[in-house]
Formats: C-alpha cells, sequence, structure tokens
C-alpha cells in the first residue's frame, strides 16, 4: 500500500471520528436546551401554585358578608387588614404574571426553537454523510480502475511474453504464432484503456476529494458552528429573560407592599375606642348620690293596711344569684323568645341607634318602590302615546302592587319614626344627676320612688327597657308582686323530679340560663311546659332554664313514670 493511500485512508477515519465527536456534542447541547426548557417550566409550575396559596389564604380571611358592612366598616385596624388582604390578592396576581410570562416568552419560544434546532441539525449531519459516501464511493471507484489497470498490465505481460515464446520456437506454425500476436495486441490494448480509465478516475477523484476537504466539509462545520452560537446565545437571551420576568413586576410588588404600609399606618387607636363607646354606650342616667339614712333616731315602722309595699326580705346565705327573672313565666318567654320588634329590650342609646337604622333601611325601600313606580309611569305614558309600543293597562296591576307596597312602607316607618320620637323624647339630660332614693326612705316620707324618672326606673326586671311609662300605683303594685313571688320562692325550695345528661354543650348567656357541658348531669325540679325549655337544678345555689333538645331527661317513677325524650 503506497504512502497516498494510507494518508487518505487516515484523514477518512480522523473526519468520521470528528463528525461523531460533533454529533454527540450537538445533541448534548440540544438535551441542555430541553433541560433548561423544563427547569423554567417547573418554576412557572411554582409561581402558579404560590399565587394560588396566597390567594386561597386572602379569600380564607376576608369578612363574611353578613358582618363586612356591620364591623370591618367601623373601625380603622379592620379596614387596615381588609386592605392588606386585597393588595395580597394583588400581589398574588403579579406571580401569576410572572408565570405567564415565562410561559409565553421561555418555554414556547424554546420548545419552537429546539424543534428548529433538531431540524437544523439534521439536515448538516446529513449534508455531511452524503458528502462522505460521495468521497467514499469515488475512492472506491478509483481503486477498481487502478486494479483494472494493474490486471490488464500483467495480463498484457504475459500475452508479451507468450507471443514471444511462440516467435521463437521452429516448431510452432505461422498460424499461432500470428495468434499468439494478435492476443498480445489485444491485451496491450486493453491495459491502454484501463490505464486511461485509471488516470480519469484519479483525476476526478483528487478534484472531489480537494472539494471534499477544503469546501464541503468546512461549509458543514462552518454551518455546525454558526449553529451551535445560537443556541449558546438563545440560551442566554432566555436566561436574560428570566430574570427580566422578575424584575419587572417589581415595581408592582412594592405597590402592593407600600399598600399594606398605607393600610397600616392609617390606624387610628383613638378613633376606634371612641367607635367602640358610640356603639355600645347606654344612654342611661348614671345613678345620683347614695343618701345617708339615719338609723340613730329611734322610729316605729308601721306598715298601713293601705300600704302597697312590703318589706324586703333578705336574701338566704349562699344565694348569691338573683331569681328575678323566674318570677313569672311570661317574663321567661319574653327574654328567650325573639326580640321585640320596637326593640325595646336595648339601652336608650342603642335602641335609638336600631330604630334610625331601621327608618333609614325603610326610606331606602320607600326610594326605590317610588323609581320603579316613575318609571312605569313613564312607560306607560309612552303606551298612551304610541298604543302600537304596548299596551298601557297592561302596567296597571304592577303600579297598583307597588302603591299597595308603598303605602306599607309608610305605615311601618310612621311606626318606627313614633318610637323613635319616643325615645328621643324620653332620654336623660345629661344636666345635674339625680338623687338615688332608698326604699325605706321612700316608706318612711311616704315619697314615691317612681317620681324619679330616671333610666333605671323604666328597666323591667328582667332586664329589657320598658317603653310605657307606669303610674306609681303601678309600679309599687308590680315590684310587691314580683318581690311576693320571689319570697315564696326562696321560702319554698323546688323538689327535684328527675334527672338529665347534657347531649349538647350550651352557652347561656341569657338572663336566667344555664351553661351545659356536654355529659354534665342535672336534677330537674320542672319539665317542659311545651316552650321547649326545662327547669334544672345544679346545687343549691344554680337553677335555670335549659333548651330540652339539648338534653336526655329521665323522670321518676313516682312523678310520671320512667320517660325520655331528647
Amino acid at each position: 500500500m503506497d504512502v497516498g493511500k494510507v494518508e487518505t485512508l487516515v484523514k477518512e477515519q480522523q473526519l468520521k471520528d470528528q463528525f461523531e465527536n460533533l454529533e454527540k456534542h450537538t445533541q448534548w447541547g440540544i438535551d441542555f436546551v430541553e433541560r433548561y426548557t423544563k427547569f423554567v417550566k417547573e418554576r412557572s409550575e411554582i409561581e402558579l401554585n404560590y399565587a394560588k396559596q396566597i390567594r386561597n389564604l386572602s379569600k380564607k380571611y376576608q369578612p363574611k358578608k353578613s358582618t363586612r358592612e356591620e364591623e370591618e366598616g367601623k373601625y380603622t385596624w379592620c379596614r387596615a387588614f381588609l386592605a392588606s388582604l386585597n393588595e395580597l390578592n394583588d400581589y398574588a396576581g403579579q406571580h401569576e404574571l410572572i408565570a405567564e410570562n415565562m410561559t409565553s416568552q421561555i418555554i414556547a419560544e424554546l420548545t419552537r426553537y429546539i424543534q428548529d434546532l433538531k431540524s437544523e441539525r439534521k439536515t448538516h449531519f446529513h449534508d455531511g454523510r452524503k458528502a462522505q459516501q460521495h468521497i467514499e464511493n469515488s475512492w472506491k471507484q478509483l481503486e477498481l480502475s487502478k486494479r483494472n489497470f494493474e490486471r490488464a498490465c500483467k495480463e498484457a505481460d504475459r500475452a508479451q511474453q507468450y507471443f514471444e515464446k511462440m516467435d521463437a520456437d521452429i516448431n510452432v506454425t505461422k498460424a499461432d504464432v500470428e495468434k499468439a500476436r494478435q492476443q498480445a495486441q489485444l491485451r496491450h490494448q486493453m491495459a491502454a484503456d484501463n490505464k486511461s480509465e485509471y488516470s480519469s478516475n484519479l483525476q476526478k477523484f483528487n478534484q472531489e476529494q480537494t472539494e471534499h476537504y477544503h469546501t464541503l466539509i468546512p461549509n458543514i462545520f462552518q454551518k455546525l458552528q454558526e449553529m451551535e452560537e445560537r443556541r449558546i446565545e438563545r440560551v442566554g437571551e432566555s436566561m436574560k429573560t428570566f430574570a427580566e420576568v422578575d424584575r419587572q413586576i417589581l415595581p408592582i410588588v412594592g405597590k402592593c407592599l407600600d399598600g399594606m404600609t398605607k393600610a397600616a399606618e392609617s390606624i387610628e387607636a383613638k378613633t376606634d375606642s371612641a367607635q367602640v363607646v358610640e356603639s355600645y354606650k347606654s344612654g342611661f342616667e348614671p345613678p345620683g348620690d347614695v343618701e345617708f339614712e339615719d338609723y340613730g333616731q329611734a322610729m316605729k315602722r308601721t306598715v298601713s293596711e293601705n300600704s302597697l309595699t312590703k318589706p324586703e326580705k333578705p336574701d338566704k346565705p349562699g344565694k348569691g344569684k338573683s331569681k328575678l327573672f323566674f318570677f313569672k313565666k311570661n317574663k321567661l318567654s319574653l327574654k328567650l323568645g325573639a326580640n321585640p320588634e320596637d326593640f325595646s329590650h336595648l339601652p336608650p342609646e342603642q335602641r335609638r341607634k336600631k330604630l334610625q337604622a331601621k327608618i333609614d333601611d325603610i326610606n331606602k325601600d320607600i326610594q326605590k318602590e317610588m323609581d320603579q313606580r316613575d318609571a312605569l309611569t313613564k312607560m306607560k305614558d309612552v303606551y298612551v302615546k304610541n298604543p302600537q309600543m304596548g299596551d298601557p293597562s297592561s302596567v296597571d296591576p304592577r303600579l297598583a302592587e307597588i302603591a299597595q307596597h308603598i303605602d306599607k312602607l309608610q305605615t311601618e316607618l310612621q311606626k318606627f319614626e313614633g318610637w323613635l320620637a319616643e325615645v328621643e323624647g324620653r332620654m336623660p339630660v345629661r344636666s345635674e344627676p339625680t338623687q338615688r332614693q332608698s326604699s325605706v326612705y321612700d316608706k318612711q316620707s311616704n315619697t314615691p320612688a317612681a317620681n324619679n324618672n330616671c333610666a333605671q326606673d323604666r328597666e323591667s326586671p328582667d332586664g329589657s327597657y320598658t317603653e310605657e311609662q307606669s303610674s306609681e300605683v303601678q309600679s309599687k303594685v308590680q315590684t310587691d308582686t314580683e318581690f311576693d313571688d320571689f319570697d315564696n320562692e326562696e321560702e319554698e325550695m323546688l323538689p327535684t323530679i328527675g334527672t338529665c345528661k347534657a347531649l349538647y354543650p350550651f352557652e347561656g348567656n341569657n338572663e336566667g340560663t344555664l351553661t351545659l357541658a356536654e355529659g354534665e348531669v342535672l336534677f330537674v325540679i320542672e319539665e317542659d311546659k311545651g316552650d321547649g325549655w326545662t327547669r334544672v337544678r345544679r346545687n343549691e345555689e344554680e337553677e335555670g332554664y335549659i333548651p330540652t333538645s339539648y338534653v336526655e331527661v329521665f323522670l321518676d317513677t313516682d312523678t310520671k313514670g320512667l320517660c325520655m325524650w331528647r
């Protein structure tokens, strides 16, 4: 094998190795782009999940619709927290924007670019393999023509030697010699033709080899290099976009944080505390000074037969809780039932606010109905002028319904305005403090305590605010009757008629009720009379009413048989 052939084979092998290395490197570059795309996609998913969690958190702590207007609108700290929640919701929106921009500006772009990159890489290596296959085929053709020329030369030499041998032999005929001569000439001609073919193929191969190694392959390598450089630049641009997407939301995030700070700075403790005072002040007149009672003088207290008061009996030892609530069953029903329509169960100031709010709501409803009436009236006028547009009589039923509703609302408005006028007329004037008279002094001096028209005189024993101002005799008779009931109950404690077990916990917030703990066992002293309440006793000191549906009651067999209900 000659030196040129060896060099050619070495170059071809080196070139083949370079192609394999380039294939591995470019494929690794594509894999890197795909891995970076996956990284950005996972970052986008993290941003979406984070934004979703932030939105859920903001929604979770949003005030309920029923309490938003009443509570969150009153106090600055509630409004500040609500504003912070809204800003937090906007903050979550910015993280959603990050995910959206990363998806559109990086993930989608890189996905399309990867497909184009794979297609371009495939084209370049296909051209390289095609060029390499072509030069290999040219080399094989050259080798074939070379072997043919070599074989033709050897055959021509053998034919020439055979002719010379035949020509020198005297025993051979001239015909055989001539045949040998012609055969030698033919072989020489074939050798010359193979030589010409070999020379032509050699020249062609050299040209193609020069073009292959100096033009085609360098161009393919150049294109691969440019493709690789574009890939690297594209990755760098994507990394830069990755940072810019975050940077773009920073001003908005800063505004959200500034909004939270501004909301926090808007909190005014004094305003909120004053609002609490305004919301819960009762409007009752503070009690006057307690007068001195002189027991040093000998007095004979006689109670005439016409007296409307009785001396009070002292409480039994251990009876720290007042039982005025249990005097009459009708008082219990009033306390445990629905609140009265006129809000008489509230203190004066609270009652005035409730009545005023109710009046405002009724006025809004009236205005709404009047607006609807005006709109229907205009529609009717249009129908009258243009009968083809509609029947004017079709509007009359609705107008009559609205008029009836307005009359009903105006009647209700007058009722609440009357109650409001009574409250505002009876509100105590905070000028000079009134003096609280003791019951003993009232009896001795024959001065009725009912003449002191203060807010305490208008509060009923069950804690509700009574609108009607009772006369002196009615006040004393009512007080006398209630204290009689109190005395009778103190003297005669009701016996137990069974036991009950609490099925559910119950908070006895109302006066006269007991707080229950689940599983607690109490004594029954008065069964349910049909109003849903059972009277029980916890110990010698605590008695009260509990919901019958909250307990399981066991009555003694000697009172009403062994019964049980829920």
